[in-house]
């Protein structure tokens, strides 16, 4: 601004008189004719009170749980009604509670805990979660197996195509095998229980990680490629920053159903080889026509198996956003 036109301005200012000021803010002035609605939208409106974190919280995990809450006690009265009677073969919620009260109460019966690490007890009376515990065991075993294995075969042949022409038909067969069919087979290499359940999990799982996992690494964009080989990326670097990261949803798609059949596939296993774990119990209380603990064992399987799926899909997640 000029010095003229400072001085204009201060001979303006210096004529208006000392009670008048600038305008603090702009007054809308609503035309006669104007409607309501208008003349209400323009009004200024006080701005609500946002609502604390934790109570959003709250109201978020209340819509996400009470559904599923209020399904659950629906079923359970409509089987208590249900399997009430005398002549009912399926026992009732409150049945089962009477009768398997020890089961539900107790699960740790037979297991402690000490420096050394966590310890059932063998040969005994071991409550359900020892014989959880022991299954989990052996499907971290075999499912970590075939984890590594299935991931890096998948890897193999989503970039080598003639790996791909020479192994994707061998695969194609032998996931279609079921996995007790290779129970035998897992018993004749190995001769113990333990060993054979641990191969019985990781044949029965590999596959869709081998797949789901080749289909990711086939599906890079080529435009990812173009740009690994502009910076001369090698190997290493090429599946870290490239590979790893357009390849994470497929390859914990694979691991997610990989973790279900492996607990569907322990189950199967103990409950024909016996000694111990969840299939054993099932079928040890079956035998004993103990019906209210296998249906408390069915429970657990149950929620252990959504366990197993929710963390590795939180992993996923982990991953992906690293």
């Amino acid at each position: 601004m000029s010095s003229s036109s400072v001085k204009l301005v201060e001979t303006v200012a210096g004529m208006l008189p000392e009670h008048v000021s600038a305008p603090q803010s702009a007054k809308i002035i609503r035309h006669p004719s104007a409607p309501k609605e208008e003349v209400k939208a323009s009004m200024p409106t006080p701005s609500a009170k946002a609502r604390p974190v934790w109570l959003a919280r709250i109201s978020d995990f209340a819509a996400t749980v009470l559904p599923s809450i209020l399904l659950l006690v629906v079923l359970l009265g409509f089987w208590e009604l249900a399997c009430s009677g005398e002549e009912a073969t399926l026992p009732s919620p409150s049945k089962i509670w009477t009768e398997s009260y020890e089961v539900i109460v107790h699960p740790f019966k037979g297991v402690t805990f000490d420096t050394g690490g966590m310890h059932i007890q063998e040969g005994g009376d071991v409550g359900i979660a020892g014989h959880i515990l022991t299954s989990l065991g052996r499907v971290a075993y075999g499912y970590g197996l075939s984890a590594i294995i299935g991931i890096a075969l998948g890897v193999l042949i989503g970039q080598s195509r003639t790996a791909y022409r020479a192994l994707d038909p061998f695969f194609q067969v032998l996931r279609t095998i079921p996995p007790l069919a290779w129970l035998p087979i897992s018993l004749a290499i190995f001769q113990q229980a333990g060993p054979s359940a641990i191969f019985l999990i990781f044949i029965t799982a590999i596959w869709p990680i081998i797949l789901n996992t080749a289909t990711g690494v086939q599906n890079i964009p080529p435009t990812y490629r173009n740009v690994a080989k502009v910076l001369a990326l090698n190997p290493f670097e090429y599946f870290v920053k490239i590979m790893l990261p357009a390849t994470v949803p497929y390859m914990f798609t694979g691991l997610r159903i990989g973790v279900g059949m492996s607990w569907l596939a322990i189950v199967a296993a103990e409950m024909v080889q016996g000694g111990t774990g969840i299939g054993f119990f099932i079928w040890d209380s079956y035998n004993s026509s103990l019906l209210t603990d296998t249906i408390v064992a069915l429970v657990w399987i149950g929620m252990i198996g959504f366990a197993l799926d929710r963390l590795v899909a939180f992993v996923g997640r982990r991953i992906s956003r690293a």
